[in-house]
């Protein structure tokens, strides 16, 4: 009885993320995309935006910015001037008036840059980043810095919200990698359709040494096409990725359902469409267009990260599934949660294509 309610409980977390989940799944929240420009005295601050991602009363302020209209481009901006912080020597640079940068024809996005001068040379630099007590507490920055001497990435969060760069040296690049493992850690844990694929393949996995398999081959794959497409190596349609993604979801639980899964080969199919999903995971990386200098630690903290967030989801949820074969209501359970993997699976493959 207790896996029963526990195994019911892990699913309907899930279900229940699914569907209050925006429709960008990946993101782990918003993201906005921050070029940090270091100068001698001066740093130019640029912060790219994606309205359809972003609070209702923000995403209507970006538009009506990218519209022509002034004030509020100028409340924009202002937002910029109060939650960004730039400290040289323990002096906080001045923030000038800043613009918005001409939109591109196609481009849903919306880019300010601030400029800001500073009283002295810029050497020893603190960077700190509230953004989210006006964007939302799910919202996070990832940022490029560069600087003679220097260049790195940092991403901001809610729990990691100041870095400190020190131009004639590396900065703190411990610090940097530990940003993109904590995102990578919230990314596979907002990932609802990465977990519900998991979860359908657990539910008829085997025993331990296939669970293992099962396991080890969806880490391998993800992490290898992650590598691949931050590294622009192979790069595939976000649209079509998005679609497997959820066609993987829909697949693993219909073979539950109305298939007799060959569990020592279940690991090939976890193999499989693991590649898939590692496109997926890169999403949050690739559009920054992180610069070489520093990326390999920001893509192995962020795929630690996610590595770190998946054996927590496992580890809650294998304890359920081993003491649930030991009782009567296995095959109900199985039965049921698979149909509400099937269904999500579904809904979120004709979202992905037709809408």
């Amino acid at each position: 009885m207790i896996a029963r309610w526990a195994l019911a409980a892990g699913v309907a977390l899930v279900t229940a993320g699914a569907a209050m989940s925006p429709a960008f799944p990946h993101s782990g929240g918003s993201t906005g995309f921050a070029s940090i420009a270091i100068g001698r005295e001066s740093i130019r601050y640029s912060l790219t935006l994606w309205p359809s991602a972003l609070p209702p009363e923000v995403a209507q302020e970006l538009l009506l910015a990218r519209a022509g209209q002034a004030a509020s481009r100028d409340r924009l901006l202002g937002v910029i001037h109060d939650k960004v912080t730039l400290v040289v020597e323990g002096r906080r640079c001045k923030a000038g008036p800043g613009s918005l940068s001409p939109p591109s024809p196609h481009g849903a996005s919306v880019t300010l840059v601030v400029d800001f001068a500073c009283a002295g040379p810029v050497r020893d630099l603190l960077i700190r980043d509230d953004l989210f007590d006006v964007l939302g507490a799910d919202y996070h920055t990832l940022a490029r810095i560069a600087a003679p001497g220097f260049g790195g990435q940092f991403a901001f969060t809610p729990e990691t919200r100041e870095t400190r760069v020190t131009v004639d040296g590396a900065g703190e690049g411990g610090r940097g990698t530990l940003s993109f493992f904590l995102l990578g850690v919230e990314h596979i844990l907002s990932g609802y359709d990465h977990l519900l694929f998991l979860l359908g393949l657990l539910l008829r996995a085997g025993g331990w040494f296939s669970l293992l398999k099962i396991i080890t081959a969806f880490t391998l794959a993800h992490s290898v096409t992650l590598a691949l497409a931050v590294l622009n190596v192979v790069v595939l349609p976000d649209r079509l990725v998005e679609a497997v993604i959820a066609l993987s979801i829909a697949f693993v639980a219909a073979e539950n359902l109305f298939l007799n899964p060959v569990v020592s080969r279940r690991w090939l199919v976890s193999f499989c469409f693991g590649l898939v999903h590692g496109f997926g995971f890169s999403s949050a990386l690739r559009e920054l267009g992180l610069p070489r200098q520093g990326l390999v630690l920001s893509l192995l903290g962020f795929n630690l990260g996610v590595e770190a967030g998946q054996a927590l989801v496992v580890a809650l949820a294998l304890p359920a599934l081993v003491m649930l074969r030991r009782t009567g209501w296995e095959p109900r359970m199985v039965t049921s949660s698979s149909l509400a993997i099937l269904v999500i699976g579904l809904v979120l493959f004709v979202e992905r294509v037709f809408l």
